[in-house]
């Protein structure tokens, strides 16, 4: 009664894992007889997986059940947690249960204890956890960058995987694509000098193939820090409507914003240098300290700490799902008339 417990917003991670494992548990000629993908957000269809993991595979290989947006450890009801205590013993050893969520379970839940039992207790069941760094962890996002392009087989230098970062972020999809195109420029390149050796990826690559719309937010930044909310708001209204993700966009916003916090604040309490202020503050480069140094010149520490609460009251109202134009309106330019609906 195998079960795989798989959580986590990474979906691009989770979903390769998932693949991997039906690609490992099932075989491709019986596909089709045992394998079944389930909606976790229809309660009926919650209750259909629970039958269909008592069944055994037919044919060679094993079976799969999976449950996307399981709601087995985060918000089970109790009748279907009566059902999942009935059903949990009676899954065959070849036959696998996989819940996915994007959210961490609930250890409180009767549900989650039960499988958290199962899978201490049988070794063919496993927890994993597949989480993106968060939009401030640079070294987490440069992480990100790593592995993918390890899994890839590409190359590239530490200058090359901070551009990336600074024009992708933590949207690990994103970079996957991205990276297989810049794969196939690099293995053509390759052949044409007639070399074996591992594709590598230059910065030059990244800026033909990737868009930086980091580099308009940051000024969108600047020109909140200096005040000059309507422009500003001009600018992030063309952004929002050329495509680019609003999550994205304030992400930028608040990383540059609380880079300005951590100078500040370790410049008025600490002697230490730009190299030390930089790590501490989780900046790449220890030469933007004296850019970030001449941009908040004259800023007060109060200027710097309302400006960071309001993106942040942004932000938390665009994860709510209100309209993101609105969001940054209401927050940033709340005596403005210029985004009224027509």
């Amino acid at each position: 009664m195998p079960i795989y417990l798989i959580w986590g917003d990474d979906y691009e991670a989770s979903n390769r894992e998932i693949e991997e494992l039906i690609e490992k548990i099932i075989d491709p000629v019986w596909k089709s007889f045992n394998y079944s993908q389930i909606d976790g957000n229809d309660p009926k269809q919650n209750f259909r997986a629970l039958e269909e993991v008592q069944s055994s595979p037919l044919g060679a290989g094993g079976r799969v059940v999976i449950v996307r947006r399981s709601p087995f450890c985060n918000n089970c009801p109790s009748d279907l947690s009566s059902k999942l205590e009935q059903s949990i013993k009676l899954i065959p050893d070849n036959t696998y249960l996989i819940l996915h969520n994007s959210n961490k379970p609930d250890k409180r839940l009767r549900t989650t204890k039960m499988i958290q039992k199962n899978i201490e207790s049988n070794p063919l069941s496993k927890e994993k956890s597949f989480t993106l760094p968060l939009p401030w962890d640079i070294n987490g996002q440069r992480n990100l960058v790593k592995d993918i392009a390890n899994r890839l087989n590409l190359k590239m230098n530490h200058a090359t995987i901070d551009l990336i970062v600074e024009s992708i972020g933590n949207d690990s999809s994103l970079i996957n694509t991205e990276l297989q195109k810049l794969a196939l420029l690099a293995e053509a390149n390759n052949k044409k000098l007639n070399t074996k050796e591992l594709p590598e990826i230059s910065e030059e690559l990244v800026k033909k193939i990737i868009p930086n719309n980091s580099t308009n937010a940051l000024e969108i930044a600047n020109l909140l820090l200096k005040g000059e909310k309507v422009l500003a708001l001009t600018k992030i209204k063309s952004l929002l409507e050329n495509g680019e993700p609003a999550l994205r966009l304030i992400a930028t916003l608040t990383g540059q914003s609380r880079g300005w916090l951590w100078v500040n604040l370790l410049d008025e309490q600490t002697n230490k240098d730009a190299k030390d202020i930089a790590k501490l503050a989780g900046i790449s480069n220890p030469k933007r300290i004296f850019v970030i140094r001449k941009q908040i010149q004259g800023k007060s520490l109060q200027t710097l700490l309302e400006l960071m609460k309001k993106l942040l009251k942004v932000e938390a109202s665009i994860k709510s799902g209100n309209n993101p134009i609105d969001s940054f309106k209401d927050n940033l330019l709340t005596e403005s008339k210029m985004f009224t609906n027509n």
